[in-house]
Protein backbone atom coordinates (compact mmCIF):
# COMPACT_ATOMS: atom_id res chain seq x y z
CA UNK A 1 0.00 0.00 0.00
CA UNK A 2 0.89 3.69 -1.17
CA UNK A 3 2.07 6.12 1.85
CA UNK A 4 -0.56 8.34 2.66
CA UNK A 5 -1.20 11.25 -0.37
CA UNK A 6 -4.20 12.88 -2.09
CA UNK A 7 -3.05 14.65 -5.05
CA UNK A 8 -5.95 17.57 -5.01
CA UNK A 9 -5.54 18.76 -1.43
CA UNK A 10 -1.28 18.42 -2.35
CA UNK A 11 -2.21 20.68 -5.11
CA UNK A 12 -4.24 22.98 -3.10
CA UNK A 13 -1.82 23.13 -0.66
CA UNK A 14 1.22 24.33 -2.20
CA UNK A 15 -1.13 26.67 -4.27
CA UNK A 16 -2.13 28.16 -0.80
CA UNK A 17 1.55 28.03 0.92
CA UNK A 18 2.99 29.56 -2.79
CA UNK A 19 0.38 32.78 -2.13
CA UNK A 20 1.01 33.11 1.57
CA UNK A 21 4.58 33.44 0.69
CA UNK A 22 4.10 36.87 -0.72
CA UNK A 23 1.31 37.56 1.27
CA UNK A 24 0.56 40.43 3.46
CA UNK A 25 0.53 41.15 7.52
CA UNK A 26 -3.13 41.09 7.48
CA UNK A 27 -3.31 38.39 5.04
CA UNK A 28 -1.75 36.12 6.88
CA UNK A 29 -3.34 37.10 10.45
CA UNK A 30 -6.61 36.37 8.37
CA UNK A 31 -5.38 33.04 6.96
CA UNK A 32 -4.49 31.90 11.30
CA UNK A 33 -7.54 33.48 12.24
CA UNK A 34 -9.59 31.43 10.46
CA UNK A 35 -7.48 28.10 10.89
CA UNK A 36 -7.30 29.03 14.36
CA UNK A 37 -11.29 28.80 14.54
CA UNK A 38 -11.37 25.25 12.05
CA UNK A 39 -8.98 23.51 14.43
CA UNK A 40 -11.27 24.19 17.40
CA UNK A 41 -14.07 23.46 15.78
CA UNK A 42 -12.50 19.85 14.80
CA UNK A 43 -10.88 19.57 18.31
CA UNK A 44 -14.64 18.58 19.67
CA UNK A 45 -14.06 15.57 18.36
CA UNK A 46 -11.56 14.88 21.01
CA UNK A 47 -13.16 14.09 24.21
CA UNK A 48 -10.38 15.76 26.06
CA UNK A 49 -11.34 19.28 24.16
CA UNK A 50 -14.69 18.76 24.30
CA UNK A 51 -14.48 18.80 28.32
CA UNK A 52 -12.21 21.67 27.44
CA UNK A 53 -14.19 23.99 25.76
CA UNK A 54 -17.55 23.32 27.68
CA UNK A 55 -18.66 26.37 28.51
CA UNK A 56 -16.88 28.72 25.62
CA UNK A 57 -17.80 29.57 22.21
CA UNK A 58 -14.95 28.26 20.30
CA UNK A 59 -15.73 31.09 17.69
CA UNK A 60 -14.76 33.79 20.58
CA UNK A 61 -12.38 31.66 22.86
CA UNK A 62 -8.86 33.52 22.74
CA UNK A 63 -5.82 31.13 22.30
CA UNK A 64 -3.93 32.45 25.08
CA UNK A 65 -6.77 31.70 27.52
CA UNK A 66 -6.55 28.24 27.04
CA UNK A 67 -4.16 25.93 29.15
CA UNK A 68 -0.87 24.35 28.49
CA UNK A 69 -0.57 21.38 26.87
CA UNK A 70 2.12 18.51 28.18
CA UNK A 71 3.32 15.80 25.95
CA UNK A 72 3.48 13.40 29.19
CA UNK A 73 -0.35 14.27 30.31
CA UNK A 74 -1.71 13.64 26.50
CA UNK A 75 0.02 10.64 25.79
CA UNK A 76 -1.63 9.17 29.25
CA UNK A 77 -4.99 10.21 28.36
CA UNK A 78 -4.38 9.28 24.55
CA UNK A 79 -8.00 7.97 23.93
CA UNK A 80 -9.76 11.31 24.93
CA UNK A 81 -7.23 13.40 23.04
CA UNK A 82 -7.41 11.95 19.45
CA UNK A 83 -10.24 12.86 17.42
CA UNK A 84 -10.23 9.82 15.75
CA UNK A 85 -11.86 6.52 18.01
CA UNK A 86 -9.96 4.23 15.66
CA UNK A 87 -6.63 5.37 17.09
CA UNK A 88 -5.61 3.03 19.57
CA UNK A 89 -2.52 3.59 21.83
CA UNK A 90 -1.70 0.32 22.35
CA UNK A 91 -2.34 -0.59 18.83
CA UNK A 92 0.09 2.26 17.77
CA UNK A 93 2.61 1.22 19.62
CA UNK A 94 2.85 -2.33 17.89
CA UNK A 95 2.95 -1.00 14.68
CA UNK A 96 5.79 1.26 15.31
CA UNK A 97 7.57 -1.74 16.75
CA UNK A 98 8.01 -3.24 13.78
CA UNK A 99 10.16 -1.11 11.44
CA UNK A 100 9.08 -3.05 8.15
CA UNK A 101 6.15 -0.79 9.03
CA UNK A 102 8.14 2.65 8.59
CA UNK A 103 6.22 4.87 6.02
CA UNK A 104 3.31 2.46 5.71
CA UNK A 105 -0.32 4.06 6.44
CA UNK A 106 -1.67 3.01 9.37
CA UNK A 107 -5.24 2.43 9.25
CA UNK A 108 -4.89 3.09 5.55
CA UNK A 109 -4.82 7.18 6.27
CA UNK A 110 -2.62 7.80 8.92
CA UNK A 111 1.07 8.44 8.21
CA UNK A 112 2.71 7.85 11.81
CA UNK A 113 5.72 8.95 13.33
CA UNK A 114 6.93 8.74 16.60
CA UNK A 115 9.47 11.59 19.02
CA UNK A 116 13.05 11.12 19.92
CA UNK A 117 12.21 11.46 24.01
CA UNK A 118 14.09 14.02 24.24
CA UNK A 119 12.36 15.28 27.47
CA UNK A 120 11.96 12.56 28.82
CA UNK A 121 8.55 11.32 27.14
CA UNK A 122 8.46 9.49 23.97
CA UNK A 123 5.50 10.66 21.44
CA UNK A 124 3.31 9.26 18.84
CA UNK A 125 1.92 11.58 16.05
CA UNK A 126 0.16 10.51 13.30
CA UNK A 127 -0.88 12.75 10.29
CA UNK A 128 -3.84 12.66 7.86
CA UNK A 129 -3.82 12.99 4.45
CA UNK A 130 -4.62 16.99 5.06
CA UNK A 131 -1.85 17.37 7.70
CA UNK A 132 0.71 15.55 4.93
CA UNK A 133 -0.19 18.16 2.36
CA UNK A 134 0.34 21.18 4.06
CA UNK A 135 3.81 19.57 5.33
CA UNK A 136 4.74 18.83 1.83
CA UNK A 137 3.80 21.91 0.48
CA UNK A 138 5.40 23.88 2.52
CA UNK A 139 8.88 21.61 2.26
CA UNK A 140 8.45 22.04 -1.71
CA UNK A 141 7.82 26.01 -1.43
CA UNK A 142 9.57 27.41 1.45
CA UNK A 143 12.99 25.61 1.28
CA UNK A 144 15.49 27.82 0.19
CA UNK A 145 17.39 27.47 -3.38
CA UNK A 146 20.72 26.88 -2.80
CA UNK A 147 21.91 27.15 -6.27
CA UNK A 148 19.19 28.93 -8.96
CA UNK A 149 21.12 27.97 -12.11
CA UNK A 150 21.35 23.89 -10.97
CA UNK A 151 17.42 24.44 -10.37
CA UNK A 152 16.44 26.10 -13.68
CA UNK A 153 18.38 23.52 -15.58
CA UNK A 154 16.94 20.25 -13.60
CA UNK A 155 13.79 21.36 -11.66
CA UNK A 156 13.27 17.82 -10.94
CA UNK A 157 16.68 17.03 -9.48
CA UNK A 158 16.42 14.40 -11.86
CA UNK A 159 20.74 14.63 -11.09
CA UNK A 160 21.10 15.04 -7.75
CA UNK A 161 21.87 11.88 -5.28
CA UNK A 162 20.63 12.47 -1.60
CA UNK A 163 21.83 10.94 1.30
CA UNK A 164 20.13 11.03 4.62
CA UNK A 165 22.31 10.81 7.39
CA UNK A 166 20.62 9.90 10.68
CA UNK A 167 19.18 7.18 12.83
CA UNK A 168 16.93 4.81 10.71
CA UNK A 169 15.73 2.50 12.26
CA UNK A 170 12.77 3.54 14.19
CA UNK A 171 10.04 5.58 12.77
CA UNK A 172 11.45 9.29 13.39
CA UNK A 173 9.93 11.89 11.68
CA UNK A 174 12.52 12.37 9.02
CA UNK A 175 13.26 8.66 8.61
CA UNK A 176 9.68 7.89 7.92
CA UNK A 177 9.65 11.25 5.34
CA UNK A 178 12.21 9.70 3.00
CA UNK A 179 10.86 6.39 2.76
CA UNK A 180 7.44 7.62 2.23
CA UNK A 181 9.36 10.04 -0.76
CA UNK A 182 11.12 7.02 -1.93
CA UNK A 183 8.08 4.61 -2.02
CA UNK A 184 5.37 8.00 -3.51
CA UNK A 185 8.44 7.82 -6.55
CA UNK A 186 9.91 4.78 -7.07
CA UNK A 187 12.50 6.70 -9.16
CA UNK A 188 13.66 7.98 -7.01
CA UNK A 189 15.04 4.72 -5.19
CA UNK A 190 18.89 4.83 -6.71
CA UNK A 191 19.16 8.40 -5.99
CA UNK A 192 17.87 8.50 -2.52
CA UNK A 193 19.20 6.61 0.37
CA UNK A 194 19.00 6.71 3.80
CA UNK A 195 22.65 5.69 6.22
CA UNK A 196 22.73 4.91 9.84
CA UNK A 197 24.76 6.63 11.98
CA UNK A 198 24.89 4.09 14.49
CA UNK A 199 27.40 2.19 12.47
CA UNK A 200 31.05 2.79 12.82
CA UNK A 201 32.39 5.74 10.94
CA UNK A 202 34.50 3.82 8.80
CA UNK A 203 31.71 1.54 7.45
CA UNK A 204 29.52 4.88 7.12
CA UNK A 205 32.41 6.74 4.99
CA UNK A 206 32.56 3.61 3.08
CA UNK A 207 28.83 3.64 2.28
CA UNK A 208 28.76 7.15 1.45
CA UNK A 209 31.91 7.51 -0.75
CA UNK A 210 29.97 4.13 -2.96
CA UNK A 211 26.98 5.94 -3.02
CA UNK A 212 28.71 9.43 -4.36
CA UNK A 213 26.08 11.53 -2.94
CA UNK A 214 25.80 15.36 -4.02
CA UNK A 215 23.03 16.30 -1.30
CA UNK A 216 23.35 15.58 2.07
CA UNK A 217 20.51 15.96 4.83
CA UNK A 218 21.44 14.89 8.18
CA UNK A 219 21.85 16.70 11.84
CA UNK A 220 24.61 19.35 12.79
CA UNK A 221 26.65 17.21 15.07
CA UNK A 222 26.85 14.42 12.66
CA UNK A 223 27.63 17.42 9.63
CA UNK A 224 30.60 18.07 11.42
CA UNK A 225 31.85 14.82 12.05
CA UNK A 226 31.70 13.75 8.62
CA UNK A 227 33.72 17.03 7.70
CA UNK A 228 36.44 16.25 9.50
CA UNK A 229 36.18 12.56 7.64
CA UNK A 230 36.41 15.07 4.66
CA UNK A 231 39.05 16.86 5.78
CA UNK A 232 41.66 14.20 6.55
CA UNK A 233 41.03 12.83 3.05
CA UNK A 234 38.84 9.22 3.85
CA UNK A 235 35.13 11.01 2.74
CA UNK A 236 35.86 11.64 -0.94
CA UNK A 237 32.41 12.65 -1.95
CA UNK A 238 31.84 15.97 -3.66
CA UNK A 239 28.48 17.58 -2.34
CA UNK A 240 26.47 20.69 -3.68
CA UNK A 241 24.27 21.45 -0.67
CA UNK A 242 24.08 20.19 2.91
CA UNK A 243 20.92 20.30 4.76
CA UNK A 244 20.46 19.96 8.82
CA UNK A 245 18.31 20.47 11.30
CA UNK A 246 17.41 18.55 14.70
CA UNK A 247 20.23 20.22 16.84
CA UNK A 248 22.11 23.74 17.30
CA UNK A 249 24.01 25.07 14.51
CA UNK A 250 26.66 27.47 16.06
CA UNK A 251 28.12 29.62 12.95
CA UNK A 252 31.90 28.24 14.05
CA UNK A 253 30.96 24.45 13.50
CA UNK A 254 28.34 25.33 10.16
CA UNK A 255 31.31 27.39 8.90
CA UNK A 256 33.58 24.18 9.39
CA UNK A 257 31.16 21.83 7.54
CA UNK A 258 30.42 24.30 4.61
CA UNK A 259 34.64 25.31 4.57
CA UNK A 260 35.09 21.70 4.30
CA UNK A 261 32.55 20.13 1.44
CA UNK A 262 32.95 23.89 -0.53
CA UNK A 263 29.49 24.00 -0.96
CA UNK A 264 26.45 26.01 0.88
CA UNK A 265 24.78 24.68 4.21
CA UNK A 266 20.97 25.46 5.30
CA UNK A 267 19.72 24.87 8.53
CA UNK A 268 16.17 24.25 9.13
CA UNK A 269 13.86 23.92 12.01
CA UNK A 270 11.51 21.26 12.70
CA UNK A 271 10.11 19.06 15.60
CA UNK A 272 7.79 15.55 15.27
CA UNK A 273 5.02 17.55 16.58
CA UNK A 274 4.99 19.95 13.31
CA UNK A 275 7.56 18.77 10.47
CA UNK A 276 8.42 21.97 8.78
CA UNK A 277 8.21 24.64 11.56
CA UNK A 278 10.78 27.28 9.82
CA UNK A 279 13.15 27.27 6.89
CA UNK A 280 16.46 29.94 6.17
CA UNK A 281 15.84 32.68 3.74
CA UNK A 282 18.61 34.17 1.61
CA UNK A 283 19.96 36.05 4.60
CA UNK A 284 20.48 32.48 6.55
CA UNK A 285 17.18 33.81 8.70
CA UNK A 286 14.79 31.41 10.12
CA UNK A 287 11.22 32.43 9.12
CA UNK A 288 8.65 31.03 10.57
CA UNK A 289 5.75 29.52 8.98
CA UNK A 290 3.28 31.04 10.86
CA UNK A 291 0.25 30.51 8.18
CA UNK A 292 0.33 26.99 9.63
CA UNK A 293 2.01 27.19 12.79
CA UNK A 294 1.63 29.22 16.00
CA UNK A 295 4.58 29.60 18.43
CA UNK A 296 4.24 31.16 22.06
CA UNK A 297 7.48 32.01 23.83
CA UNK A 298 6.49 31.95 27.05
CA UNK A 299 8.18 32.61 30.64
CA UNK A 300 8.60 29.74 33.77
CA UNK A 301 5.23 31.10 34.54
CA UNK A 302 3.76 30.07 31.21
CA UNK A 303 3.47 34.47 30.56
CA UNK A 304 4.05 35.17 26.99
CA UNK A 305 7.28 37.08 26.64
CA UNK A 306 7.63 40.33 24.49
CA UNK A 307 9.43 39.87 21.05
CA UNK A 308 13.10 39.81 21.14
CA UNK A 309 13.58 37.87 24.27
CA UNK A 310 13.47 33.75 24.49
CA UNK A 311 11.41 32.17 26.74
CA UNK A 312 11.95 29.43 29.46
CA UNK A 313 9.95 27.43 26.76
CA UNK A 314 7.90 27.32 23.41
CA UNK A 315 4.20 26.69 22.74
CA UNK A 316 3.15 25.09 19.61
CA UNK A 317 -0.42 24.86 18.01
CA UNK A 318 -0.24 23.07 15.11
CA UNK A 319 -2.97 24.58 12.93
CA UNK A 320 -2.58 21.48 10.18
CA UNK A 321 -3.31 18.64 12.21
CA UNK A 322 -7.02 18.22 13.06
CA UNK A 323 -6.53 14.67 14.40
CA UNK A 324 -4.61 15.01 17.33
CA UNK A 325 -5.32 18.47 18.02
CA UNK A 326 -2.06 20.32 19.63
CA UNK A 327 -3.12 23.40 20.66
CA UNK A 328 -0.39 25.53 23.04
CA UNK A 329 1.77 22.00 23.39
CA UNK A 330 4.68 22.61 25.74
CA UNK A 331 8.06 22.31 23.00
CA UNK A 332 10.46 22.49 25.51
CA UNK A 333 12.41 24.50 22.91
CA UNK A 334 13.62 27.81 23.84
CA UNK A 335 12.49 30.07 20.34
CA UNK A 336 12.84 33.78 20.14
CA UNK A 337 10.68 35.58 17.80
CA UNK A 338 12.80 38.51 16.87
CA UNK A 339 11.66 42.14 17.15
CA UNK A 340 12.60 43.68 13.67
CA UNK A 341 11.63 42.88 10.14
CA UNK A 342 14.15 40.66 8.24
CA UNK A 343 15.87 42.69 5.74
CA UNK A 344 14.83 39.55 3.24
CA UNK A 345 11.46 41.52 3.02
CA UNK A 346 9.91 38.37 3.94
CA UNK A 347 6.72 39.12 5.95
CA UNK A 348 7.14 35.30 7.48
CA UNK A 349 8.54 36.29 11.83
CA UNK A 350 11.87 35.92 11.55
CA UNK A 351 13.08 33.76 15.08
CA UNK A 352 15.85 32.19 16.55
CA UNK A 353 16.23 29.15 18.09
CA UNK A 354 18.44 27.47 20.81
CA UNK A 355 18.33 23.62 20.11
CA UNK A 356 19.88 21.00 22.16
CA UNK A 357 23.55 21.85 23.20
CA UNK A 358 24.77 18.14 23.09
CA UNK A 359 28.56 17.03 22.80
CA UNK A 360 30.32 14.66 20.26
CA UNK A 361 31.95 11.78 22.81
CA UNK A 362 35.64 10.71 22.31
CA UNK A 363 37.42 7.68 22.49
CA UNK A 364 40.55 5.93 22.07
CA UNK A 365 40.62 3.53 19.54
CA UNK A 366 41.22 -0.64 19.98
CA UNK A 367 44.54 -1.41 20.16
CA UNK A 368 46.22 1.88 18.99
CA UNK A 369 43.71 2.25 15.79
CA UNK A 370 42.64 6.08 15.48
CA UNK A 371 40.64 7.85 18.09
CA UNK A 372 36.47 7.07 17.74
CA UNK A 373 33.84 9.99 18.01
CA UNK A 374 30.35 9.44 18.34
CA UNK A 375 27.57 12.21 17.34
CA UNK A 376 25.06 12.93 20.50
CA UNK A 377 21.88 11.30 18.74
CA UNK A 378 23.75 8.02 18.28
CA UNK A 379 23.98 7.60 21.81
CA UNK A 380 20.61 8.83 22.70
CA UNK A 381 18.95 6.33 19.70
CA UNK A 382 20.99 3.62 21.16
CA UNK A 383 19.95 4.21 24.72
CA UNK A 384 16.09 5.35 23.98
CA UNK A 385 15.31 2.57 21.22
CA UNK A 386 17.32 -0.55 22.01
CA UNK A 387 17.32 0.46 26.12
CA UNK A 388 14.32 2.10 26.47
CA UNK A 389 15.67 5.12 28.48
CA UNK A 390 14.91 8.47 28.24
CA UNK A 391 15.34 10.06 31.37
CA UNK A 392 19.21 10.22 31.11
CA UNK A 393 22.55 12.39 31.07
CA UNK A 394 25.30 10.71 29.39
CA UNK A 395 28.41 12.75 31.07
CA UNK A 396 32.43 11.61 29.55
CA UNK A 397 34.54 11.87 32.64
CA UNK A 398 37.47 11.16 31.09
CA UNK A 399 38.55 9.52 28.08
CA UNK A 400 37.62 5.80 28.78
CA UNK A 401 34.91 7.13 31.65
CA UNK A 402 31.31 7.75 30.98
CA UNK A 403 28.63 8.85 34.06
CA UNK A 404 25.28 7.40 33.17
CA UNK A 405 22.71 9.17 35.53
CA UNK A 406 18.25 9.22 36.24
CA UNK A 407 16.22 11.49 37.78
CA UNK A 408 14.26 8.13 38.74
CA UNK A 409 15.45 6.33 41.99
CA UNK A 410 14.44 3.75 43.17
CA UNK A 411 16.06 -0.15 42.72
CA UNK A 412 14.34 -0.93 39.30
CA UNK A 413 15.71 2.44 38.31
CA UNK A 414 19.35 1.43 39.43
CA UNK A 415 18.58 -1.82 37.04
CA UNK A 416 17.26 -0.45 34.26
CA UNK A 417 20.15 2.38 34.48
CA UNK A 418 22.57 -0.54 34.68
CA UNK A 419 21.07 -2.95 31.57
CA UNK A 420 21.66 0.53 29.48
CA UNK A 421 25.05 0.98 30.25
CA UNK A 422 25.74 -2.67 29.39
CA UNK A 423 24.08 -1.76 26.08
CA UNK A 424 26.04 1.02 25.72
CA UNK A 425 29.17 -0.73 26.19
CA UNK A 426 28.77 -3.08 23.63
CA UNK A 427 27.42 -0.18 20.96
CA UNK A 428 30.73 1.32 21.92
CA UNK A 429 32.69 -2.02 21.76
CA UNK A 430 31.08 -2.49 18.29
CA UNK A 431 32.33 0.83 17.09
CA UNK A 432 35.79 0.70 17.44
CA UNK A 433 35.99 1.99 20.99
CA UNK A 434 38.94 0.78 23.53
CA UNK A 435 37.65 0.09 27.01
CA UNK A 436 35.15 2.17 28.17
CA UNK A 437 33.68 2.00 31.67
CA UNK A 438 29.78 3.11 32.88
CA UNK A 439 29.38 4.14 35.81
CA UNK A 440 25.71 4.00 36.70
CA UNK A 441 23.48 6.79 39.20
CA UNK A 442 20.10 6.64 39.98
CA UNK A 443 18.53 9.58 41.31
CA UNK A 444 20.77 11.97 40.51
CA UNK A 445 19.25 14.92 37.88
CA UNK A 446 21.56 16.20 35.07
CA UNK A 447 22.09 19.93 34.57
CA UNK A 448 20.75 22.04 31.88
CA UNK A 449 22.13 23.45 29.21
CA UNK A 450 21.73 27.09 27.30
CA UNK A 451 18.68 25.32 25.19
CA UNK A 452 16.36 24.88 28.30
CA UNK A 453 16.63 21.19 28.23
CA UNK A 454 19.05 19.23 30.30
CA UNK A 455 21.79 18.60 28.07
CA UNK A 456 21.86 14.58 27.28
CA UNK A 457 24.83 14.19 25.88
CA UNK A 458 27.82 15.97 27.60
CA UNK A 459 31.45 15.83 27.18
CA UNK A 460 34.16 17.35 30.10
CA UNK A 461 37.17 16.42 27.56
CA UNK A 462 38.98 19.61 26.18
Amino acid sequence: MLPVLDPWQACAAAADVSLASRASDEALRRRRASRLASLFSAAAGSALYRRLFAGRDPATTRLEDLPIAHKKALMGDFKSWVADPALDLGSLRGFVADRANIAKPWLGRYMVWESSGSTGEPGLFVQDAAAMAVYDALEAVRRPVLRPLQRWLDPWGLTERIAFVGATGGHFASTVSVERLRRLQPGLSDRLRSFSFLQPIDALVAQLNAFRPTVLATYPSAAVLLAQERRCGRLKVSLQEIWTGGEGFSRTRRAFVGTAFACPVANSYGASEFLSLAFECSLGVLHLNSDWAILEPVDAHGAAVPPGRPGSTTLLTNLANHVQPLIRYDLGDRVTLLASRCACGSRLPAIEVEGRDDDTLVFRGARGAPPVKIVPLAVSTVLEEEAGLFDFQLVQQACGELLLRSGRSGADAQAALEKAGRMLRDFLAAQGAGDVRVQCRAGESGCCGRSGKTRRVVSLLR
